[in-house]
């Protein structure tokens, strides 16, 4: 049991673990490996205060030293379902399972949207992970949607345990899939069926499955937690970071413009400081 669980490993997020973590709150930063964030891809950041001439990969290294030596615990995989629990929030990061008492969502912006079928299919077909649902579709036939060298390494394990895969991505392959799994460099993809996953259209061209697996970088909270207030298309929060629900702050991008990192680096201290005031008060 964590005191608070962030969801999301960029400025926000390690702003919040830090702050939290200096009022010796328990944290846990649940994200992708922090190298894949956009922001480790960044030559030059030039409007970081006090840091004129740092690189994304620079800042993003000492933000996450930073709340590493302040004591933050990470997972390094993604999160995969949320469910609230009364008093605390059950989180599964693909195969691990933690508990904590509020949550801080920096998840950024989620860009890529959904697939036509894909929310009417999910549980029924459709997968946001390959190690939680892979063992269900042995010698069965499975379509792998990647974004990441993960993703292809999960395409790996479903070949590995007996399914029969194909791999999409919009993007080129890494070097990371099996050269017995088949790959298409695909721009669109609809996923269809009536009580489950029959088929997906690749670029208009028909392909015969049993399951879809999706393993995007991230799946967005919105998706992940019912009721969540929206505006437009951000998470709604009010001056102290706080969403509709209780013991739960939004910070960063996915409250909305500017997509600064000043902007999330603060009000990741924001949402934090309130989580803070918040369980002290639950006491």
């Amino acid at each position: 049991m964590y005191d608070i669980a962030v969801l999301g490993g960029g400025p926000a997020g390690l702003s919040a673990a830090v702050n939290a973590r200096a009022r010796n709150k328990t944290v846990v930063v649940i994200s992708n490996d922090w190298r894949e964030n956009a922001l480790f891809r960044a030559a030059h950041v030039p409007n970081y205060p006090g840091l004129p001439d740092v690189s994304g990969q620079e800042l993003l290294e000492r933000l996450h030293l930073h709340a590493e030596k302040m004591g933050t615990e990470f997972i390094t995989k993604r999160l995969i379902s949320a469910l609230h629990m009364g008093a605390s929030w059950g989180l599964s990061a693909e195969d691990t399972l933690v508990e904590a008492r509020t949550l801080i969502l920096a998840s950024g912006i989620i860009r890529s949207g959904k697939f036509a079928g894909e929310s009417e299919l999910l549980g029924r077909g459709v997968s946001y992970c390959a190690t939680c649902d892979g063992m269900l579709y042995r010698q069965k036939r499975v379509v792998v949607y990647g974004e990441t060298d993960a993703a292809e390494r999960e395409a790996n394990y479903l070949k590995e345990i007996g399914c029969v895969v194909v791999y999409l991505s919009r993007r080129t392959g890494s070097g990371a899939l099996k050269d017995t799994i088949p790959f298409i460099q695909m721009k669109h993809l609809e996923i269809h069926g009536g009580s489950k996953v029959e088929y997906v259209l690749i670029d208009g061209q028909k392909v015969l499955c049993d399951g879809v697996f999706l393993l995007r970088a991230s799946v967005s909270p919105m998706d992940l937690i019912e009721d969540l207030a929206l505006q437009d298309s951000h998470i709604k929060v009010d001056r102290s970071m706080a969403t509709n629900l209780p013991g739960v702050y939004a910070a960063g991008d996915c409250t909305g413009k500017p997509y600064q990192i000043a902007k999330a680096a603060g009000e990741g201290q924001v949402a934090a400081l309130a989580a803070v005031a918040w369980l002290d008060q639950q006491v």
